[in-house]
């Protein structure tokens, strides 16, 4: 797979990312927290991230799909609450947890197990967070996701299952892409 123009916004404020900003590989994903196939991807994006030798980092993009998931737009809400006082990714673990507890009297106790405001998690406090996460949706809207997990890597929709070692194909031909070396060499620095 070429390495195509970069990732859409991986640099914008308001998104979230995991692993080395300077990898040489990143994905992107437009998720919902309401999402069981995006509960059953978080794991392995998140291996794959830590088992790539700061060769790939993940950003995470809302896309919550609020006509099936009735709470996946205030679980963003309050994803985007914890990312003001710096926890976005331990809400986003506890969020996918517990991803059968997404009322707002839920999202307010996730944020009192954070050590969060549980004011601004959910209800009238969350709604300061809300343009960020429409702007995520219509960036989404914009290249064409209409489902939940889109992964993006390097710009170029990712169409297989979200397993390990699949994505670990697609990422060895990303970083040969772009300078021939594997993870490991990439961290190293050397060929």
């Amino acid at each position: 797979m070429p390495r195509s123009a970069p990732s859409p916004g991986p640099q914008q404020p308001g998104e979230h990312g995991y692993g080395d900003p300077a990898a040489p590989v990143t994905i992107v994903e437009f998720g919902d927290f309401e999402c069981p196939y995006c509960r059953k991807a978080a794991p392995v994006l998140r291996e794959l991230v830590d088992g790539a030798d700061g060769a790939v980092r993940l950003v995470w993009r809302h896309f919550p799909l609020f006509e099936v998931h009735p709470h996946a737009l205030t679980a963003a809400l309050a994803a985007e609450a914890a990312a003001a006082a710096g926890q976005f990714w331990p809400m986003h673990d506890r969020l996918f947890a517990h991803q059968n507890r997404l009322t707002d009297d839920d999202l307010r106790r996730h944020a009192e197990a954070l050590g969060l405001d549980p004011e601004s998690a959910a209800g009238e406090g969350a709604q300061a967070f809300a343009d960020g996460v429409a702007a995520d949706y219509t960036a989404g809207l914009a290249l064409g996701v209409a489902g939940t997990p889109t992964l993006l890597i390097d710009g170029e929709r990712y169409t297989g299952t979200v397993q390990l070692e699949a994505l670990r194909v697609v990422v060895a031909e990303q970083l040969s892409a772009v300078d021939g070396r594997t993870p490991r060499q990439w961290r190293e620095g050397g060929r």
